[in-house]
């Protein structure tokens, strides 16, 4: 039998799948690294993390398994969005890499809007925020110039790993569309960007499809995890889109929800009919020829670990989302905003913060676990109705992450969005995409479709319940409201913050 391993690389740690020919996950294997923060708003990892952990989990995988490292026939990749790792003529790393959830570009977000104006939206399909890759490169052309004089390419995080593991230096078409600096629709690096902004388009790696096969491992990487140097190696994508192929999501209507550290309404499009005008994020999909449209919830899952790790540390997720049922919808009239950490969609802000409204001596802590749940998945029909609004009919979710993980949450998640929510029973989400990815790139299926419909096994259905559907829409109403009724006081915050600092 014969196998192939997707490999995710997130932003807490990187997770190995092994999956066999007959669509069976065999073994899996994670491993964590740190995230750097030396200062506030500012969030990096060190990329060597990410290659010695990956190859630890590679190990683990093969050792529990036993499998035969020839029997491997290929490998694809998964990873965190918009991160920026610099090169020098050697293919060395020149500085930690910037994170996707990192908040100090916020001028070169202004610069690149107001160079660029409408121009930005027609080409890249995404507004300037502090979360894309642009903008950290701005950054370091601003601050860091002995840095920048030094890269000769940037990389985004997964190809850095797939860079050291083969020697090749690529990008695939989904990841790319995170940085701004790509022509999304016309797929290919826009030098009208490039120019504007002094950024040298030779500093863009070559374009591949997600499938595409950039070469084998390496000697050396060979011996050093047990695999093959015949075992080839595919692009693979951003993990957004590597999220929606491992869920199925392929063709018109199809539409996903992901809790992870972050949250994603996504849904899949075939052409560039609609305009949205940055109020959501278009993206190229993993799939040939296909985009996506996606709104972000940026502290989704990390709302829930940040609350639980501040009040609850010797708590389980489990017992805590054990007691949601024990709270009426709309928690007695507490409500949460996710803002832990800035907003993504639909708001663009890197300044607006949290809030527990409507508090009174009533509310218990399983009040506030449920406000929790249920103003991150508030945040997440934000993005929905973005997207019905501009004629996507949603009536189905899939559901992946780890709000998919608890029926309460799933449950919450149909009544709220007032849409029936589907969880899959083999869910490994980004990692099982990616392994996807490489078995049609192997050949063992004509089409990813088919792939998909060999790897992919769907659940439990949950519908939403009328009584609470009515229920929620007065609470989702006053929740709307938070954003603008507290935008002047963050932004009065920030100050006092920063001139303490």
């Amino acid at each position: 039998m014969c196998y192939v391993l997707g490999i995710d690389l997130g932003t807490s740690g990187v997770k190995v799948l092994a999956v066999r020919q007959d669509g069976k996950v065999v073994a899996e294997a994670t491993r964590e690294y740190p995230l750097l923060q030396p200062y506030p708003g500012y969030n990096e990892q060190n990329p060597e993390d990410w290659v010695q952990q990956t190859y630890l989990a590679i190990e683990e995988v093969i050792q529990k398994t036993g499998i035969d490292a020839a029997h491997i026939q290929g490998i694809s990749y998964s990873g965190q969005m918009h991160g920026l790792v610099l090169l020098d003529d050697k293919g060395n790393v020149i500085r930690n890499a910037i994170l996707w959830n990192d908040t100090r570009t916020s001028q070169e977000c202004k610069n690149i809007e107001e160079t660029l104006g409408e121009e930005l939206y027609e080409i890249a399909k995404n507004p300037a925020l502090e979360g894309f890759t642009l903008p950290k490169l701005l950054w370091v052309k601003n601050h860091e110039p002995d840095h920048y004089s030094r890269a000769t390419t940037f990389l985004l995080p997964k190809d850095y790993l797939r860079y050291r593991m083969t020697c090749k230096l690529q990008m695939d078409f989904s990841d790319a569309a995170g940085t701004l600096l790509l022509d999304v629709v016309n797929k290919q690096w826009s030098l009208t960007i490039c120019e504007a902004l002094g950024i040298s388009i030779d500093l863009c790696p070559e374009l591949v499809e997600s499938h595409h096969c950039v070469g084998n491992i390496t000697e050396e990487v060979a011996k050093r995890c047990g695999l093959s140097s015949s075992t080839q190696v595919f692009a693979g994508g951003a993990d957004n889109a590597c999220g929606a192929i491992g869920a199925g999501v392929l063709s018109s209507g199809k539409t996903l929800c992901s809790i992870g550290t972050s949250g994603v309404m996504l849904s899949y499009e075939e052409h560039d009919e609609r305009q949205y005008n940055g109020a959501v994020h278009y993206f190229n999909h993993g799939k040939q020829d296909a985009f996506y449209v996606m709104g972000v919830t940026l502290a989704a899952g990390y709302s829930l670990s940040w609350f639980k790790d501040t009040f609850a540390a010797d708590a389980t997720y489990e017992s805590l989302l054990a007691q949601i049922n024990k709270v009426p919808a709309g928690s007695n009239g507490l409500l949460f905003t996710p803002y832990i950490v800035g907003e993504r969609t639909p708001h663009g802000d890197s300044t607006i913060r949290g809030s527990f409204i409507g508090m009174d001596a009533s509310h218990t802590f399983n009040h506030f676990i449920r406000a929790v749940v249920e103003g991150v998945t508030f945040s997440l029909r934000e993005a929905l109705d973005i997207l019905r609004e501009s004629n996507h009919e949603i009536n189905h979710i899939y559901s992946i992450g780890g709000g998919a993980k608890n029926d309460n949450w799933l449950q919450i998640q149909a009544n709220i969005f007032d849409a029936s929510i589907q969880k899959l029973e083999n869910e490994h989400g980004p990692s099982l995409g990616a392994a996807i990815l490489a078995s049609y790139g192997v050949g063992w299926f004509p089409t990813l479709e088919d792939s998909v419909n060999m790897f992919v096994m769907y659940g439990e259905t949950f519908y939403p319940q009328l009584d609470q559907v009515e229920q929620y829409e007065r609470f989702y109403r006053s929740f709307k409201r938070i954003y603008s009724d507290t935008k002047a006081v963050n932004e009065e915050i920030k100050t006092y913050r920063d001139n303490c600092n």
